[in-house]
């Protein structure tokens, strides 16, 4: 039995019958790779290709096998098993995997610059090298070949392997450009000319084509790839988009689809199979780079890094084998001027490369990136030819075995030349042009280092002597063994001799002095490393789960089409990239209309948004951590300032577009943020429980156990993500303030009423001294206002934010726009007709016309005391307004006092400042105290100093006058806005101190126990009511269940103190049964109530003085209680008619 199983596995049986064991194959694989890892040992930094050395290899192999006349064993049987090889099984086994390892290798951008490039030489130039080398074979060659045998060798030999290109550039470390080029190039001209050598080996076999079939041909089988290509990348990337963090699964979907693409385009679809691995490669490399991150894209470089690696040695090795092998074998019909022959081949075969490089130069230097003369030369030096013809060649001899002697098309000589012929090329192309490539390249001066590069790295040596002493003086003691030898250690680290040697470097950006062209080449240089540093920030913040795999495509492409910009010497430009995707979608436009599907439009607009918040959010962090990595590498200079204010300028429009979406959608930056933590905290639990793991405190079952809970939650935020719900247009109408804070009988009639509009920036909303038709309510984003005379009221912050109600005060006094306002962002916005308003406000209470004026002078405030209110934002004005301000309505004979502390807007009527009786004040107009200037002595001769102190004022009330008092809170240490500090001082300071002293204090004496406002005589005061509502709507967007909201949020505005009595509460709207107006008043003489003491009203105090006035004849009312808490004193209560637009009826004493 023994002698059965020997004689099974023996050499000289398996010969005999010509039929060798399978599992002998395994032996020609081990050693060629025991001969690759040699060569790569070996080689491995000398200037001898890694290819070429494989290719000799390979035909001693060949060689050594048919020389001892097999007498290599089994070596020789496995040997002779690969020579004998099925082409066909070539192409199977070994270009799915390196086809598609070179194509997803490609970057997108450098395939979109150079593909029209790749295309010429693809196309065209395989018909040129075809037709001329045709040329050759048929006039100068003695062999007497058909047209159609020319054709087909010549089609054979122009392909330009993408093997043994793309192994060379690699080696070599050509330019990304050129690489792209070549690189591309070879993988389309590769499916190219197999596609020309199919169709002329169905002529040569005896076939006929016109000129429609050709071309159907072609189409067939070229653009079938692509398609067949496109459908296998997109099933693969979506399968790949719902595997979750399992890098096993990615990869072997990765080599399926290379493989079954491959398969499918051969023998199902018969289209170029080339060409099909080839568009699934580049599909990944367009939609798929992104998917994998972290473990897995490291797992997926390595692995196809490795697969390249093994096939490449493999094919070149066996390629070598193979020639040797084939033109040993043929020596009977190889003869000698066959090898003159295969030499002039050769020769034709560069000069055919040369002139379809000089017919498509203009093209070529046209498109994409451009070509020069240098990399023209090193194009027509690195058509290089390698298996792909070689298996093409192997397949004649096939068919010439199989036909019978007389076959008058391919003879069985004609078949051992063109596998000699071919071979040949490949052996000559890869070791002539294959080990001189890179003295070309250093003949042509393309692979020396510029200085700037020089001193970079110069410096950066510098900076590693540094880095070694520092380590060194951590490092060098230890506790337990002692310290260690610096001579030893010094030895070592050869970074540390070389600098003693050389002594201080050069700083790279001080060359920048030495002229011009040199700066240029340095700035050129500091915006390449810093847009690489803003890269790799966009792939850190990818692993992260900052940014999604969408966006992250987005950023890196921008930041690829910067760096073409920088390299023509222009300015870093990643943002302009950016910009049609951040940007508000023009479709915003449509959310009024009745047209289109509210929740269709609502998808699409948080889509676009989240994207665009996502991009200049990532954007801006990677643009500050280059800053700062810049900084730190290069330190400071000139160059480092100028690239790092490009970066600056540049970030304007990212902070402006995310500002716009935090005012208009909040919801939208919200939802990001939440995703991002979620995201950041199931990571942090991952590390920390890996680390349990590392000390030994979990064991390995503890530790899967916890990782797979962990991974379960990051599929389900993946799958899963909170998502954006964008408010109705009933939800925003009814959480805008003053819409939110009316009545619900009044809301319900008006939210019909309401036109939504989406206002663009810039976009009018009306203009200055236009009629004022309605009531605009900015739910979401900002608009900003300008005047014609902006004369001492000009403001830096001329914006009303989301909240705000414009107009109101127009529709209320019945004056024209008193300003022009224009959407600064985009602005979601409704429109009220004020008839409409008008009518349904006319039977309302007083209290609702005291919530109108207070509304309104919200927006008055910030037009007529710019500096004093334009930066305070409208939420913070509001709870000002709501919790310190006090309504007063003044008739004509009528004094108070403006306190210090205080800040009083003239809504309507005329006033006279005491001792400018000749000036008249009229609304709307802002009321300040007054403010002068001290000299006190301090008791020395010649010692004085000067304090600015405030002053109260006394107006006399000309007509009927309105006039909102604001009581401006003082802070003790750090005020809890900042945007308050013009109107807040220290009452720390003294009397003397600062610009103000403010003894107004928190009005809770104007609030009951139950929280309700209440008038001086104690009756319900409904208007602090509204504006309580219109605040919490103001500070949460919406109302609060929790009335104890209201308490520790004015708790943060104000500094509680005792209460000071308030003299002239807000009063009730009046009527006169005659439209009295403020203009009008001017014109009446001074009115007579009898003997009625003339009011002068204080914060606390009235002032009787006799006066004797004339009576108009109106009717008179006597109330038990006074205007101003002056108990026992006679007051003669004129009932007067609203001039109010809105309340024309509303009627009410005092």
């Amino acid at each position: 039995m023994n002698d059965s199983l020997n004689s099974t596995y023996a050499p000289e049986v398996a010969d005999s019958n010509n039929e060798d064991e399978p599992t002998v194959a395994i032996l020609f694989i081990g050693v060629s790779l025991i001969l690759g890892v040699i060569c790569r040992q070996v080689f491995r930094g000398t200037r001898v290709p890694y290819t070429v050395a494989l290719l000799i290899l390979g035909s001693g192999l060949g060689a050594m096998e048919y020389g001892t006349s097999r007498g290599l064993g089994t070596l020789g049987a496995s040997i002779r098993m690969w020579s004998k090889i099925n082409p066909d099984l070539i192409l199977f086994v070994f270009l799915p995997a390196l086809l598609f390892e070179s194509s997803f290798a490609m970057e997108l951008h450098q395939i979109k610059r150079c593909i029209n490039q790749m295309l010429l030489l693809a196309a065209p130039g395989v018909l040129i090298s075809t037709f001329s080398l045709a040329l050759v074979h048929r006039f100068l060659f003695p062999y007497g070949w058909n047209w159609s045998t020319c054709l087909l060798l010549g089609g054979l030999l122009s392909a330009t392997d993408p093997v043994a290109v793309v192994a060379l550039l690699k080696e070599l470390g050509a330019s990304k450009k050129l690489s792209t080029i070549v690189e591309g190039e070879s993988l389309m001209n590769d499916g190219t000319a197999i596609v020309v050598f199919k169709l002329f080996f169905q002529m040569v076999l005896g076939q006929h084509f016109t000129p429609g079939d050709i071309i159907r041909f072609f189409s067939q089988v070229a653009l079938g790839a692509v398609a067949l290509g496109l459908a296998f990348g997109l099933v693969t990337v979506l399968w790949i988009g719902r595997v979750f963090n399992d890098a096993i699964v990615e990869i072997t979907l990765t080599l399926t689809a290379s493989y079954m693409a491959f398969f499918v385009a051969e023998m199902e679809a018969k289209v170029s199979g080339v060409l099909t691995v080839m568009t699934v490669g580049m599909f990944f490399a367009a939609f798929a780079r992104t998917a994998f991150t972290g473990e897995s894209q490291q797992s997926m470089h390595h692995f196809w890094e490795m697969v390249a690696y093994i096939a490449n040695t493999l094919i070149f090795i066996l390629s070598g084998t193979v020639i040797a092998e084939s033109i040993l074998q043929s020596q009977n019909n190889i003869q000698g001027h066959d090898w003159g022959y295969l030499v002039l081949l050769y020769v034709a075969l560069q000069l055919s490369r040369v002139l379809v490089v000089i017919i498509l130069y203009p093209g070529l230097k046209y498109f994409g990136y451009g070509l020069d003369w240098k990399e023209a030369s090193i194009l027509i030096w690195s058509g290089l030819r390698g298996a792909v013809a070689l298996s093409l060649s192997l397949s004649v001899a096939q068919v010439g075995e199989a036909e019978s002697e007389g076959y008058t098309f391919i003879t069985r000589r004609t078949e051992a030349q063109f596998v000699f012929f071919t071979g040949g090329v490949v052996f000559l192309t890869l070791i002539i042009n294959g080990s001189t490539t890179q003295f070309l390249l250093r003949a042509l001066r393309m692979e020396t280092t510029s200085e700037t590069k020089a001193l970079v790295l110069e410096y950066v040596r510098h900076e590693m002597y540094g880095k070694a002493l520092e380590s060194f003086g951590e490092l060098g003691e230890d506790e337990d063994l002692g310290p260690a030898e610096w001579a030893t250690v010094y030895s070592y680290v050869t970074c540390l001799r070389h600098q003693i040697e050389r002594g201080s470097p050069t700083h790279p950006h001080e060359a920048s002095s030495s002229g011009e062209e040199t700066r240029k080449m340095i700035l050129q240089d500091t915006r390449i490393r810093f847009l690489n540093g803003v890269q790799a920030a966009y792939w850190e913040m990818l692993d992260e789960g900052r940014i999604t795999r969408t966006s992250a495509s987005i950023l890196m492409q921008s930041v690829d089409e910067s760096l073409d910009s920088v390299a023509r010497h222009e300015p870093m430009l990643d943002w302009k990239g950016l910009k049609q995707h951040v940007q508000f979608p023009h479709y915003l436009k449509w959310r009024g209309s009745l047209m289109v599907p509210k929740r269709l439009l609502s998808f699409f607009t948080v889509v676009r948004l989240e994207l665009g918040c996502y991009i200049a959010a990532a954007f801006l962090r990677a643009h500050r951590q280059a800053r700062h990595q810049l900084r730190d590498f290069i330190g400071e200079s000139e160059v480092a300032d100028f690239v790092i204010t490009e970066s600056e300028n540049e970030e304007a429009e990212a902070k402006r577009f995310l500002e716009d979406v935090r005012l208009l959608f909040p919801e939208v930056l919200r939802v990001i943020k939440t995703k991002q933590v979620s995201y950041a905290v199931l990571v942090r639990l991952s590390v920390y429980v890996k680390s349990l793991e590392q000390a030994g405190l979990l064991e390995v079952k503890e530790t899967n156990h916890l990782h797979d809970m962990i991974q379960v939650d990051l599929k389900k935020l993946q799958r899963s993500p909170p998502s954006v719900e964008m408010p109705s247009a009933h939800e925003a109408l009814n959480n805008q303030p003053f819409f939110g804070a009316l009545p619900d009988h009044l809301k319900k009639v008006l939210q019909h009423a309401a036109k939504e509009c989406m206002m663009f920036r810039d976009s009018p909303l009306y203009t200055e001294d236009s009629k004022a038709e309605g009531v605009w309510l900015v739910a979401n984003g900002s608009v900003k206002w300008t005047t014609k005379n902006n004369a001492g009221r000009q403001s830096l912050h001329p914006t009303f934010t989301h909240g705000s109600t414009l107009g109101l005060y127009e529709c209320l006094t019945g004056r024209p726009r008193l300003c022009t306002i224009t959407a600064d962002s985009v602005a979601h916005c409704f429109f009220i007709d004020s008839a409409k308003l008008m009518a349904l406000s006319k039977n309302e209470p007083p209290a609702l016309e005291d919530f109108f004026w207070q509304e309104s002078a919200l927006v008055v405030a910030k037009i007529v005391l710019p500096l004093q209110f334009g930066a305070i934002t409208m939420q913070e004005l509001r709870a000002l307004f709501s919790e310190s301000s006090n309504l007063c309505t003044y008739i004509r004979g009528e004094t108070f006092e403006l306190e210090i502390g205080k800040i009083g807007i003239l809504l309507e009527g005329f006033l006279k400042q005491e001792g400018k009786e000749d000036e008249v004040i009229g609304a709307p107009a802002g009321l300040i105290t007054k403010t002068e200037i001290l000299t006190v002595g301090k008791g020395l001769p010649g010692s004085r100093t000067e304090s600015i102190v405030q002053q109260s004022i006394f107006y006399h009330v000309e007509a009927r006058s309105r006039v909102l008092f604001i009581n401006l809170p003082s802070y003790q240490s750090t005020p809890p806005f900042p945007s308050l500090n013009p109107l807040l001082t220290r009452q720390s300071m003294g009397d003397l101190a600062g610009l103000m002293r403010f003894g107004s204090k928190y009005r809770s004496s104007w609030k009951s126990s139950d929280g309700l406002n209440k008038s001086v005589d104690g009756s319900e005061d409904l208007s602090g009511n509204y504006s309580e509502k219109a605040m919490e709507l103001s500070v949460f967007g919406s109302k609060v269940p929790n009335k104890g909201w209201r308490s520790s949020y004015v708790r943060k505005f104000f500094s509680f103190q005792q209460p000071r009595s308030q003299s002239y509460s807000a009063v009730a709207a009046r009527s006169l049964r005659k439209q009295f107006s403020s203009a009008d008043a001017l014109k009446l003489p001074a009115r007579s109530y009898g003997y009625v003491p003339r009011m002068t009203h204080s914060q606390g105090n009235l002032l009787s003085t006799p006066a004797h006035q004339e009576r108009p004849q109106v009717l008179q009312r006597t109330h038990s209680g006074t205007s101003c808490d002056s108990d026992g004193d006679e007051e003669h209560i004129v009932e007067i008619e609203s001039p109010s637009k809105l309340f024309p009826s509303s009627q009410a004493t005092w």
